[in-house]
Protein backbone atom coordinates (compact mmCIF):
# COMPACT_ATOMS: atom_id res chain seq x y z
CA UNK A 1 0.00 0.00 0.00
CA UNK A 2 1.16 3.55 -0.77
CA UNK A 3 -0.43 6.70 0.27
CA UNK A 4 -1.44 9.63 -1.93
CA UNK A 5 1.79 11.85 0.10
CA UNK A 6 4.08 9.05 -1.22
CA UNK A 7 2.64 9.18 -4.74
CA UNK A 8 3.32 12.82 -4.94
CA UNK A 9 6.86 12.48 -3.79
CA UNK A 10 7.37 9.66 -6.45
CA UNK A 11 5.50 11.85 -9.12
CA UNK A 12 8.31 14.21 -8.56
CA UNK A 13 11.02 11.75 -8.02
CA UNK A 14 9.90 10.39 -11.74
CA UNK A 15 10.52 14.25 -13.56
CA UNK A 16 13.92 14.47 -11.99
CA UNK A 17 13.11 17.21 -9.35
CA UNK A 18 15.79 17.94 -7.38
CA UNK A 19 15.05 20.74 -5.45
CA UNK A 20 11.56 22.19 -4.14
CA UNK A 21 10.91 25.77 -2.44
CA UNK A 22 8.06 25.74 -0.06
CA UNK A 23 6.91 26.44 3.44
CA UNK A 24 4.43 23.94 5.13
CA UNK A 25 1.43 23.89 7.28
CA UNK A 26 -1.25 21.66 8.53
CA UNK A 27 -2.88 20.56 5.60
CA UNK A 28 0.11 20.30 3.66
CA UNK A 29 1.94 17.95 6.15
CA UNK A 30 1.66 14.55 4.98
CA UNK A 31 3.33 15.44 1.74
CA UNK A 32 6.35 17.21 3.60
CA UNK A 33 6.23 13.68 6.13
CA UNK A 34 6.71 11.78 2.79
CA UNK A 35 9.28 14.26 1.90
CA UNK A 36 11.75 13.33 4.16
CA UNK A 37 12.35 10.17 2.69
CA UNK A 38 13.30 11.50 -0.40
CA UNK A 39 16.41 12.57 -2.25
CA UNK A 40 14.77 15.76 -3.01
CA UNK A 41 16.05 18.74 -1.47
CA UNK A 42 13.39 21.17 0.11
CA UNK A 43 13.97 24.96 0.60
CA UNK A 44 12.60 26.65 3.03
CA UNK A 45 11.72 30.30 2.66
CA UNK A 46 10.59 33.23 4.50
CA UNK A 47 6.86 33.37 2.64
CA UNK A 48 5.01 31.40 0.04
CA UNK A 49 5.00 34.19 -2.99
CA UNK A 50 8.71 34.01 -2.33
CA UNK A 51 8.62 30.40 -3.27
CA UNK A 52 7.32 30.93 -6.59
CA UNK A 53 9.75 33.85 -7.68
CA UNK A 54 12.59 31.47 -6.44
CA UNK A 55 11.31 28.79 -8.82
CA UNK A 56 11.28 30.67 -11.24
CA UNK A 57 15.10 31.97 -10.47
CA UNK A 58 15.68 28.44 -10.65
CA UNK A 59 13.57 27.29 -14.17
CA UNK A 60 15.51 30.62 -16.11
CA UNK A 61 18.54 29.04 -14.80
CA UNK A 62 18.36 25.82 -16.26
CA UNK A 63 15.28 25.68 -18.52
CA UNK A 64 13.60 23.34 -16.44
CA UNK A 65 10.19 23.52 -14.19
CA UNK A 66 10.58 24.91 -11.23
CA UNK A 67 8.80 23.45 -8.02
CA UNK A 68 7.24 25.47 -5.21
CA UNK A 69 4.94 24.01 -2.28
CA UNK A 70 2.30 25.84 -0.04
CA UNK A 71 -0.48 24.93 2.27
CA UNK A 72 -3.87 25.76 2.13
CA UNK A 73 -5.72 29.23 2.98
CA UNK A 74 -3.33 31.75 3.29
CA UNK A 75 -0.49 29.96 2.44
CA UNK A 76 -2.18 29.22 -1.20
CA UNK A 77 -3.23 32.74 -1.47
CA UNK A 78 -0.19 33.96 -1.02
CA UNK A 79 1.25 32.10 -3.88
CA UNK A 80 -1.08 33.86 -6.51
CA UNK A 81 1.47 36.67 -7.23
CA UNK A 82 3.89 34.44 -7.38
CA UNK A 83 1.99 32.67 -10.01
CA UNK A 84 1.06 35.67 -11.82
CA UNK A 85 4.33 36.93 -12.51
CA UNK A 86 5.31 33.41 -13.68
CA UNK A 87 2.34 33.45 -15.99
CA UNK A 88 3.17 36.72 -17.82
CA UNK A 89 7.01 36.17 -17.79
CA UNK A 90 6.08 32.56 -19.29
CA UNK A 91 8.09 30.08 -16.68
CA UNK A 92 7.27 26.70 -16.33
CA UNK A 93 6.32 26.35 -12.86
CA UNK A 94 4.13 23.19 -11.04
CA UNK A 95 2.89 25.06 -7.65
CA UNK A 96 1.49 22.16 -5.20
CA UNK A 97 -0.79 23.09 -2.41
CA UNK A 98 -2.44 21.29 0.12
CA UNK A 99 -6.28 21.63 0.86
CA UNK A 100 -8.67 20.97 3.38
CA UNK A 101 -10.36 17.49 3.45
CA UNK A 102 -12.29 16.13 0.94
CA UNK A 103 -15.95 16.55 3.03
CA UNK A 104 -15.22 20.23 4.15
CA UNK A 105 -14.29 21.90 1.06
CA UNK A 106 -17.26 24.71 0.24
CA UNK A 107 -18.31 25.28 4.43
CA UNK A 108 -15.74 27.89 5.21
CA UNK A 109 -13.81 25.92 7.28
CA UNK A 110 -10.40 27.04 8.96
CA UNK A 111 -7.77 27.67 6.10
CA UNK A 112 -10.01 26.85 3.52
CA UNK A 113 -9.50 28.82 0.07
CA UNK A 114 -10.31 28.34 -3.42
CA UNK A 115 -7.34 28.50 -4.89
CA UNK A 116 -7.85 26.69 -7.94
CA UNK A 117 -10.59 29.49 -8.93
CA UNK A 118 -8.98 32.60 -7.15
CA UNK A 119 -5.95 31.55 -9.79
CA UNK A 120 -7.66 30.85 -12.78
CA UNK A 121 -6.91 33.85 -14.94
CA UNK A 122 -3.19 32.89 -14.12
CA UNK A 123 -2.37 29.60 -15.14
CA UNK A 124 -1.71 27.39 -17.76
CA UNK A 125 -4.30 24.87 -15.96
CA UNK A 126 -5.07 23.71 -12.47
CA UNK A 127 -6.07 20.52 -10.56
CA UNK A 128 -8.31 20.27 -7.69
CA UNK A 129 -7.77 16.25 -6.90
CA UNK A 130 -10.55 14.52 -6.08
CA UNK A 131 -9.02 10.69 -6.09
CA UNK A 132 -6.13 9.35 -4.76
CA UNK A 133 -5.72 6.81 -8.10
CA UNK A 134 -5.62 10.12 -10.37
CA UNK A 135 -2.57 11.97 -8.51
CA UNK A 136 -0.14 9.92 -10.80
CA UNK A 137 -1.48 11.23 -14.26
CA UNK A 138 -2.47 14.48 -12.84
CA UNK A 139 1.14 15.04 -12.01
CA UNK A 140 2.69 14.01 -15.63
CA UNK A 141 -0.27 15.98 -17.19
CA UNK A 142 1.06 19.24 -14.59
CA UNK A 143 4.83 18.96 -16.03
CA UNK A 144 3.72 18.44 -19.97
CA UNK A 145 1.33 21.45 -19.70
CA UNK A 146 4.04 23.69 -17.66
CA UNK A 147 6.90 22.87 -20.05
CA UNK A 148 4.98 22.83 -23.55
CA UNK A 149 4.01 25.41 -25.86
CA UNK A 150 4.40 28.69 -24.17
CA UNK A 151 5.50 27.43 -20.55
CA UNK A 152 3.55 28.76 -18.31
CA UNK A 153 2.41 27.98 -14.38
CA UNK A 154 0.18 24.89 -13.94
CA UNK A 155 -1.43 24.88 -9.80
CA UNK A 156 -1.96 21.01 -8.49
CA UNK A 157 -4.45 21.40 -5.02
CA UNK A 158 -3.78 18.12 -2.77
CA UNK A 159 -6.91 17.83 -0.56
CA UNK A 160 -4.88 16.70 3.43
CA UNK A 161 -7.38 13.20 2.79
CA UNK A 162 -6.46 12.35 -0.53
CA UNK A 163 -2.99 12.60 0.68
CA UNK A 164 -3.28 10.46 3.73
CA UNK A 165 -5.38 8.02 1.75
CA UNK A 166 -3.85 4.56 0.50
CA UNK A 167 -3.89 2.84 -2.49
CA UNK A 168 -2.07 -0.76 -3.60
CA UNK A 169 -0.01 0.45 -6.09
CA UNK A 170 1.61 3.01 -7.69
CA UNK A 171 2.41 2.98 -11.44
CA UNK A 172 3.47 6.64 -12.99
CA UNK A 173 2.44 7.32 -16.79
CA UNK A 174 4.78 6.96 -19.65
CA UNK A 175 3.23 10.28 -21.17
CA UNK A 176 0.59 12.58 -21.01
CA UNK A 177 -2.27 12.16 -23.49
CA UNK A 178 -4.58 15.17 -23.07
CA UNK A 179 -7.00 15.59 -25.79
CA UNK A 180 -7.70 18.59 -26.96
CA UNK A 181 -4.10 20.46 -26.34
CA UNK A 182 -1.66 20.04 -28.81
CA UNK A 183 0.82 22.76 -29.42
CA UNK A 184 1.79 23.31 -33.03
CA UNK A 185 5.64 23.60 -32.79
CA UNK A 186 6.82 23.00 -36.31
CA UNK A 187 5.73 25.84 -38.01
CA UNK A 188 3.84 26.01 -41.38
CA UNK A 189 5.80 25.77 -44.30
CA UNK A 190 4.06 28.27 -46.21
CA UNK A 191 4.39 30.43 -44.20
CA UNK A 192 7.29 30.57 -43.41
CA UNK A 193 7.99 30.27 -46.94
CA UNK A 194 6.50 33.71 -47.37
CA UNK A 195 8.51 35.06 -44.70
CA UNK A 196 11.22 34.49 -46.29
CA UNK A 197 10.49 36.01 -49.16
CA UNK A 198 9.47 39.11 -47.25
CA UNK A 199 12.84 39.33 -45.74
CA UNK A 200 14.75 38.76 -49.16
CA UNK A 201 12.76 41.72 -49.97
CA UNK A 202 13.47 43.98 -47.27
CA UNK A 203 15.69 46.73 -47.33
CA UNK A 204 15.77 48.10 -43.75
CA UNK A 205 14.82 44.85 -41.86
CA UNK A 206 14.93 44.71 -37.85
CA UNK A 207 14.90 41.23 -35.47
CA UNK A 208 12.73 41.97 -32.21
CA UNK A 209 13.55 39.14 -30.23
CA UNK A 210 11.49 38.64 -26.94
CA UNK A 211 11.58 35.96 -24.03
CA UNK A 212 9.95 33.18 -26.16
CA UNK A 213 13.87 32.89 -27.96
CA UNK A 214 15.37 32.25 -24.54
CA UNK A 215 12.96 29.72 -23.44
CA UNK A 216 12.87 28.00 -26.20
CA UNK A 217 16.45 27.59 -26.52
CA UNK A 218 16.96 29.55 -29.91
CA UNK A 219 19.47 31.85 -28.35
CA UNK A 220 22.02 30.74 -30.41
CA UNK A 221 20.33 29.52 -33.70
CA UNK A 222 19.46 33.43 -33.80
CA UNK A 223 22.71 35.09 -33.27
CA UNK A 224 23.51 32.64 -36.32
CA UNK A 225 20.77 33.87 -38.46
CA UNK A 226 21.49 37.83 -37.77
CA UNK A 227 25.19 37.07 -38.11
CA UNK A 228 24.48 35.26 -41.31
CA UNK A 229 22.03 37.67 -42.94
CA UNK A 230 23.27 41.08 -41.15
CA UNK A 231 19.91 42.01 -39.70
CA UNK A 232 20.53 44.30 -36.25
CA UNK A 233 18.67 43.05 -33.22
CA UNK A 234 16.92 44.63 -30.88
CA UNK A 235 15.21 42.61 -27.55
CA UNK A 236 12.13 43.46 -25.52
CA UNK A 237 13.25 43.49 -21.59
CA UNK A 238 12.41 39.69 -21.54
CA UNK A 239 14.65 39.38 -24.66
CA UNK A 240 17.53 40.81 -22.85
CA UNK A 241 20.48 38.40 -23.34
CA UNK A 242 19.77 36.81 -27.04
CA UNK A 243 23.06 38.18 -27.65
CA UNK A 244 26.12 39.65 -26.35
CA UNK A 245 25.44 43.64 -25.65
CA UNK A 246 28.52 43.63 -27.55
CA UNK A 247 27.86 41.92 -30.27
CA UNK A 248 27.53 45.11 -33.31
CA UNK A 249 24.39 43.86 -34.41
CA UNK A 250 22.77 44.12 -30.87
CA UNK A 251 20.81 48.11 -30.57
CA UNK A 252 19.57 47.00 -27.06
CA UNK A 253 15.89 47.23 -25.69
CA UNK A 254 13.18 48.79 -26.90
CA UNK A 255 10.50 50.53 -25.44
CA UNK A 256 9.69 53.69 -23.53
CA UNK A 257 12.73 53.13 -21.11
CA UNK A 258 15.03 51.39 -23.87
CA UNK A 259 17.11 52.71 -26.02
CA UNK A 260 16.96 55.40 -28.43
CA UNK A 261 19.17 53.68 -31.57
CA UNK A 262 16.77 50.53 -30.78
CA UNK A 263 13.23 52.60 -30.86
CA UNK A 264 14.43 54.79 -33.73
CA UNK A 265 15.63 51.28 -35.63
CA UNK A 266 12.38 49.33 -34.71
CA UNK A 267 10.42 52.96 -36.29
CA UNK A 268 12.28 53.10 -39.89
CA UNK A 269 12.37 49.50 -40.46
CA UNK A 270 10.57 47.98 -43.63
CA UNK A 271 10.15 44.39 -42.20
CA UNK A 272 10.43 43.66 -38.53
CA UNK A 273 10.68 40.17 -37.30
CA UNK A 274 9.19 39.72 -33.98
CA UNK A 275 10.52 36.60 -32.25
CA UNK A 276 8.83 35.39 -29.12
CA UNK A 277 7.47 38.87 -28.26
CA UNK A 278 4.30 40.42 -27.04
CA UNK A 279 4.94 43.44 -28.04
CA UNK A 280 2.83 44.95 -25.09
CA UNK A 281 2.72 48.86 -24.48
CA UNK A 282 5.77 48.93 -22.90
CA UNK A 283 7.85 47.95 -25.86
CA UNK A 284 5.81 50.08 -28.20
CA UNK A 285 3.73 52.64 -27.09
CA UNK A 286 1.38 52.33 -30.60
CA UNK A 287 1.94 49.08 -31.88
CA UNK A 288 -0.62 50.25 -34.78
CA UNK A 289 1.61 52.39 -35.65
CA UNK A 290 4.36 49.78 -36.42
CA UNK A 291 1.98 47.65 -38.92
CA UNK A 292 0.89 51.13 -40.68
CA UNK A 293 4.50 51.51 -42.17
CA UNK A 294 6.15 47.92 -41.59
CA UNK A 295 5.75 44.66 -42.70
CA UNK A 296 5.11 42.18 -39.63
CA UNK A 297 6.56 38.60 -39.24
CA UNK A 298 5.37 37.08 -36.06
CA UNK A 299 6.61 33.95 -34.45
CA UNK A 300 5.21 32.94 -31.39
CA UNK A 301 4.18 29.32 -30.21
CA UNK A 302 1.12 30.41 -28.64
CA UNK A 303 -1.45 31.78 -31.03
CA UNK A 304 -3.15 34.03 -28.76
CA UNK A 305 -0.41 36.12 -28.48
CA UNK A 306 -0.02 36.46 -32.72
CA UNK A 307 -2.01 40.00 -34.33
CA UNK A 308 -2.81 40.58 -30.29
CA UNK A 309 -1.18 44.01 -30.29
CA UNK A 310 0.06 44.72 -33.56
CA UNK A 311 -1.40 43.76 -37.10
CA UNK A 312 0.63 41.13 -38.59
CA UNK A 313 1.50 40.15 -42.51
CA UNK A 314 2.61 36.98 -41.91
CA UNK A 315 1.58 34.81 -38.58
CA UNK A 316 3.79 31.92 -38.06
CA UNK A 317 2.54 29.47 -35.07
CA UNK A 318 5.37 27.20 -33.92
CA UNK A 319 8.62 26.75 -31.78
CA UNK A 320 10.92 29.40 -31.95
CA UNK A 321 14.01 26.83 -32.59
CA UNK A 322 12.24 24.71 -35.51
CA UNK A 323 11.24 27.74 -37.17
CA UNK A 324 14.39 29.86 -37.24
CA UNK A 325 15.87 27.09 -38.16
CA UNK A 326 13.93 26.73 -41.31
CA UNK A 327 14.00 30.29 -42.18
CA UNK A 328 18.02 29.53 -41.79
CA UNK A 329 18.37 26.76 -44.18
CA UNK A 330 16.04 29.00 -47.08
CA UNK A 331 16.96 32.33 -46.25
CA UNK A 332 20.02 31.61 -49.46
CA UNK A 333 22.95 34.36 -49.28
CA UNK A 334 20.33 37.26 -48.49
CA UNK A 335 22.28 40.36 -46.50
CA UNK A 336 21.24 42.97 -45.21
CA UNK A 337 22.41 46.27 -47.27
CA UNK A 338 25.06 48.32 -46.51
CA UNK A 339 23.37 51.79 -45.87
CA UNK A 340 20.90 50.33 -43.33
CA UNK A 341 24.35 48.58 -41.40
CA UNK A 342 25.91 51.89 -41.32
CA UNK A 343 22.68 54.07 -40.66
CA UNK A 344 22.09 52.04 -37.27
CA UNK A 345 25.91 52.00 -36.76
CA UNK A 346 25.62 56.01 -36.80
CA UNK A 347 22.81 56.16 -34.69
CA UNK A 348 24.42 54.24 -32.03
CA UNK A 349 26.43 57.36 -31.86
CA UNK A 350 24.10 60.28 -32.51
CA UNK A 351 21.77 58.19 -29.66
CA UNK A 352 24.40 57.79 -27.19
CA UNK A 353 23.77 60.11 -23.40
CA UNK A 354 25.96 60.53 -21.14
CA UNK A 355 24.36 60.15 -17.41
CA UNK A 356 24.94 63.68 -15.18
CA UNK A 357 26.62 62.87 -11.58
CA UNK A 358 25.66 64.11 -8.14
CA UNK A 359 27.63 65.56 -5.58
CA UNK A 360 27.92 62.41 -2.82
CA UNK A 361 26.16 59.83 -4.78
CA UNK A 362 26.87 56.98 -6.93
CA UNK A 363 25.81 57.42 -10.52
CA UNK A 364 24.52 54.13 -10.99
CA UNK A 365 24.02 53.60 -14.91
CA UNK A 366 28.07 53.92 -15.72
CA UNK A 367 28.35 51.79 -12.18
CA UNK A 368 26.06 49.35 -13.64
CA UNK A 369 28.18 49.00 -16.71
CA UNK A 370 31.56 48.94 -15.23
CA UNK A 371 30.24 46.19 -12.64
CA UNK A 372 29.28 43.85 -16.03
CA UNK A 373 33.10 44.29 -16.80
CA UNK A 374 34.11 43.12 -13.32
CA UNK A 375 32.00 39.96 -13.07
CA UNK A 376 32.71 37.18 -15.15
CA UNK A 377 31.35 35.97 -18.11
CA UNK A 378 28.41 33.42 -17.77
CA UNK A 379 27.22 35.54 -14.37
CA UNK A 380 23.44 35.99 -13.70
CA UNK A 381 22.30 39.34 -13.17
CA UNK A 382 19.05 39.83 -11.17
CA UNK A 383 17.12 43.03 -11.57
CA UNK A 384 13.79 44.08 -9.28
CA UNK A 385 11.22 46.27 -10.45
CA UNK A 386 11.78 50.19 -10.22
CA UNK A 387 14.67 52.36 -11.80
CA UNK A 388 17.26 49.84 -10.79
CA UNK A 389 16.01 47.48 -13.03
CA UNK A 390 16.22 50.30 -16.34
CA UNK A 391 19.46 50.90 -15.31
CA UNK A 392 19.87 47.46 -15.53
CA UNK A 393 18.80 46.58 -18.81
CA UNK A 394 20.25 49.43 -20.64
CA UNK A 395 23.50 49.60 -18.98
CA UNK A 396 24.56 45.97 -18.13
CA UNK A 397 26.35 44.03 -20.66
CA UNK A 398 25.72 40.57 -21.23
CA UNK A 399 28.08 38.56 -22.30
CA UNK A 400 27.21 34.27 -21.84
CA UNK A 401 25.36 34.65 -18.62
CA UNK A 402 21.45 35.79 -17.94
CA UNK A 403 19.82 38.86 -17.39
CA UNK A 404 16.87 37.64 -15.11
CA UNK A 405 13.72 39.92 -14.06
CA UNK A 406 9.69 40.22 -14.62
CA UNK A 407 8.82 42.35 -17.57
CA UNK A 408 5.11 41.49 -17.68
CA UNK A 409 3.79 41.21 -14.34
CA UNK A 410 6.43 43.62 -13.07
CA UNK A 411 6.19 42.75 -9.55
CA UNK A 412 8.23 44.32 -6.97
CA UNK A 413 10.62 41.81 -4.08
CA UNK A 414 10.62 39.70 -7.34
CA UNK A 415 14.88 39.52 -6.96
CA UNK A 416 16.39 37.94 -4.01
CA UNK A 417 13.96 35.03 -3.79
CA UNK A 418 14.53 35.05 -7.56
CA UNK A 419 18.94 35.17 -7.32
CA UNK A 420 18.06 32.31 -4.55
CA UNK A 421 16.54 29.86 -7.02
CA UNK A 422 19.60 31.33 -9.84
CA UNK A 423 22.29 30.06 -6.94
CA UNK A 424 20.46 26.60 -6.38
CA UNK A 425 20.30 26.34 -10.06
CA UNK A 426 23.78 27.31 -10.84
CA UNK A 427 26.19 27.29 -8.00
CA UNK A 428 29.14 27.83 -9.52
CA UNK A 429 28.06 30.88 -10.98
CA UNK A 430 28.12 34.62 -9.73
CA UNK A 431 24.73 35.54 -8.40
CA UNK A 432 24.31 39.33 -8.36
CA UNK A 433 21.18 40.96 -7.71
CA UNK A 434 20.43 44.72 -7.81
CA UNK A 435 17.23 46.22 -6.51
CA UNK A 436 15.89 49.43 -5.05
CA UNK A 437 15.76 50.28 -1.18
CA UNK A 438 11.79 49.75 -1.88
CA UNK A 439 11.91 46.59 -3.51
CA UNK A 440 14.59 45.70 -1.37
CA UNK A 441 12.26 45.83 1.90
CA UNK A 442 9.36 43.57 -0.51
CA UNK A 443 12.04 40.85 -0.22
CA UNK A 444 14.64 41.01 2.61
CA UNK A 445 13.12 38.41 4.48
CA UNK A 446 14.77 36.34 2.38
CA UNK A 447 18.18 37.06 3.89
CA UNK A 448 17.44 34.71 6.18
CA UNK A 449 16.69 31.65 3.20
CA UNK A 450 20.32 32.84 1.72
CA UNK A 451 21.73 32.71 5.55
CA UNK A 452 20.50 29.47 6.56
CA UNK A 453 21.72 27.60 3.44
CA UNK A 454 25.06 29.62 3.10
CA UNK A 455 24.32 30.58 -0.77
CA UNK A 456 26.95 33.36 -2.22
CA UNK A 457 24.74 35.79 -3.08
CA UNK A 458 25.47 39.30 -3.95
CA UNK A 459 23.07 41.91 -3.37
CA UNK A 460 23.61 45.57 -4.29
CA UNK A 461 20.68 48.02 -3.03
CA UNK A 462 20.49 51.65 -4.85
CA UNK A 463 18.98 53.69 -1.99
CA UNK A 464 17.54 57.31 -2.91
CA UNK A 465 15.10 56.71 0.04
CA UNK A 466 12.11 57.01 -2.79
CA UNK A 467 9.58 54.84 -4.56
CA UNK A 468 11.99 55.80 -7.40
CA UNK A 469 9.72 55.54 -10.38
CA UNK A 470 6.65 56.59 -9.14
CA UNK A 471 8.23 59.53 -7.73
CA UNK A 472 9.19 60.36 -11.89
CA UNK A 473 5.78 59.51 -12.54
CA UNK A 474 4.71 62.14 -10.03
CA UNK A 475 7.43 64.69 -11.21
CA UNK A 476 6.56 64.20 -15.07
CA UNK A 477 2.89 63.76 -14.81
CA UNK A 478 1.07 65.01 -11.85
CA UNK A 479 2.88 68.55 -11.47
CA UNK A 480 5.75 67.35 -8.46
CA UNK A 481 3.03 66.74 -6.39
CA UNK A 482 4.83 63.99 -4.79
CA UNK A 483 2.83 61.03 -2.33
CA UNK A 484 3.21 58.00 -0.84
CA UNK A 485 6.99 57.59 -2.65
CA UNK A 486 9.08 58.94 0.49
CA UNK A 487 10.68 56.42 2.38
CA UNK A 488 12.59 57.12 5.52
CA UNK A 489 15.59 58.54 5.14
CA UNK A 490 16.74 57.62 8.62
CA UNK A 491 15.77 54.00 8.31
CA UNK A 492 16.04 51.17 7.93
CA UNK A 493 20.00 50.68 8.26
CA UNK A 494 20.45 48.16 5.73
CA UNK A 495 24.03 47.03 7.19
CA UNK A 496 22.77 46.62 10.29
CA UNK A 497 19.89 44.15 8.95
CA UNK A 498 22.96 42.02 7.20
CA UNK A 499 25.16 42.25 9.92
CA UNK A 500 22.07 40.36 11.76
CA UNK A 501 21.86 37.89 9.51
CA UNK A 502 25.91 37.61 9.46
CA UNK A 503 26.44 38.73 6.23
CA UNK A 504 29.30 40.85 5.33
CA UNK A 505 27.89 44.56 3.79
CA UNK A 506 29.67 48.27 2.53
CA UNK A 507 28.27 51.22 2.28
CA UNK A 508 29.22 53.73 -1.42
CA UNK A 509 28.73 57.05 -1.68
CA UNK A 510 30.75 57.26 -4.87
CA UNK A 511 31.15 55.20 -7.85
CA UNK A 512 35.34 55.06 -7.04
CA UNK A 513 34.36 53.73 -3.27
CA UNK A 514 31.28 51.49 -5.55
CA UNK A 515 33.35 49.92 -7.75
CA UNK A 516 35.78 49.03 -4.87
CA UNK A 517 33.59 47.59 -2.80
CA UNK A 518 31.71 45.91 -5.84
CA UNK A 519 35.37 44.01 -5.84
CA UNK A 520 35.65 42.83 -2.87
CA UNK A 521 32.16 41.35 -3.17
CA UNK A 522 32.68 39.87 -6.18
CA UNK A 523 35.91 37.96 -4.65
CA UNK A 524 34.19 37.06 -1.38
CA UNK A 525 32.89 33.80 -1.27
CA UNK A 526 30.35 34.70 0.91
CA UNK A 527 26.90 36.34 0.66
CA UNK A 528 27.47 40.47 0.72
CA UNK A 529 25.37 43.59 0.74
CA UNK A 530 25.98 46.66 -1.20
CA UNK A 531 24.50 49.28 -0.41
CA UNK A 532 24.70 52.55 -2.60
CA UNK A 533 23.59 56.03 -1.83
CA UNK A 534 21.86 57.37 -5.18
CA UNK A 535 20.60 60.46 -5.91
CA UNK A 536 16.71 61.05 -5.92
CA UNK A 537 16.80 63.13 -9.17
CA UNK A 538 19.01 60.33 -10.63
CA UNK A 539 16.46 59.35 -14.30
CA UNK A 540 15.54 55.90 -15.29
CA UNK A 541 16.90 57.04 -18.42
Amino acid sequence: MISGAEIMVKCLEQENVEILFGYPGAAICPFYDALMDSPIKHILVRQEQNSVHAASGYARSVSKPGVCVATSGPGATNLITGIATAYMDSIPIIAITGQVRSDLIGRDVFQEADITGACEPFVKHSYLVKNTEDLPRVFKEAFYIATTGRPGPVLIDVPVDIQTNKIDKFVYPKKADIPGYKPSVQGHIKQIEKSVALIQSASRPVICAGGGVLTSGSKLKLVEFATKTGIPVVSTMMGIGVMPTENPLYLGMLGSHGKGVANRAIHEADVIMLCGARVGDRAVASPDQLSAHSKIIHIDIDPAEIGKNVEVTVPIVGDMKNVINKINDTIGDYHVPHMWADTTERWKKELFRTAPRFEGCVEPRSFIAKLSEMLPNKSILVADVGQNQIWCANNFRIKEGRFLTTGGMGTMGYSVPAAVGAKFARPDREVVVVCGDGSFQMGMNELGTIAQNHLNVKIIIMRNDRLGMVRELQKNLYHQRYTATFLDEEAPDFMKIAEAYNIDSAYATSNEEAEKYAKQMIESDKSFVLVCRVSPDTPSI
